[in-house]
């Protein structure tokens, strides 16, 4: 039996073959297989949430891999895109309206799903990808992934305003976690948080007495691009996915 084929497991009908993890390691960019061999020999590598040993063969198709607490996508035909999306423009896979969608403007095959949401009115930068593990730890609030806006606003925030912003402000679900707000220009306000409430942003700044005008999102995580046109997409390159990866790493205290 050749190095990576062994019997089909689980009744598939020899659909799936498993492969050795190192092989599969190696496929998304972790190195040669002796640089493989050494991660998962130093115990740094995890499959549907054991430690790995040498030899371990997976099925590419459902096993959960992490690399130092990373969810590492493994699975073939994984893409992630990162959109700029322009107002008007919703965050769905399809508009009984009729509206723009933002799936729509990305590939169509294969398919994939924006991670989290921007409202039709807000612009910036969203991802959409159809690697499951990874979206759901990007949108889960106990990974605390920050996204970055920056907002235009009606009149000038004060020092209180700004500093509850930082604080917490009470809305009608709740008091939010605490942000980042600074003042880039009179009327221009940069607010990062780690939540994912729906309009967040926009509820945030008109309880503290200044409306948003028009709101962009400039990050998501490490996630940033300036050049990237209203409209436009690319596929992540491999570091900035491995620091997406990263961002969401399992932590002892999580």
């Amino acid at each position: 039996m050749e190095d990576d084929a062994q019997p089909p497991v689980g009744g598939h009908a020899g659909v799936v073959e498993d492969v050795r993890l190192q092989k599969v390691l190696a496929r998304v960019g972790y190195g040669s297989r002796r640089v493989c061999d050494d991660l998962i020999a130093a115990g740094r590598v995890l499959v549907n949430g054991e430690v790995a040993v040498l030899g371990r063969r997976v099925d590419p198709e459902t096993a959960l891999i992490e690399v130092d607490g990373a969810p590492i996508g493994v699975r073939p035909g994984l893409v992630h895109y990162l959109l700029n999306k322009p107002a008007g423009v919703v965050t769905t896979a399809d508009d009984p309206r009729g509206r723009p969608t933002v799936v729509g403007l990305v590939p169509a095959e294969p398919r994939v799903f924006p991670v989290g949401r921007l409202d039709a009115d807000t612009e910036g930068l969203l991802l959409l990808t159809n690697d499951g593990e990874l979206a759901h730890r990007l949108t889960h609030p106990s990974y605390g992934v920050e996204k970055e806006y920056v907002a235009e606003v009606e009149g000038t925030p004060s020092r209180a305003a700004l500093r509850m912003l930082r604080e917490g402000v009470e809305l009608d679900d709740g008091m939010t976690e605490p942000a980042k707000a600074s003042l880039m220009d009179p009327s221009v306000v940069r607010l990062t948080i780690h939540e994912g409430r729906n309009r967040q942003v926009r509820r945030m700044c008109a309880e503290v007495g200044h409306p948003v005008t028009r709101l962009v999102r400039v990050r998501v995580g490490p996630i940033a691009d300036r050049s990237l046109a209203p409209g436009a997409w690319r596929e992540l390159t491999v570091g900035e996915l491995r620091s997406l990866q990263q961002a969401v790493a399992t932590k002892p205290d999580r």
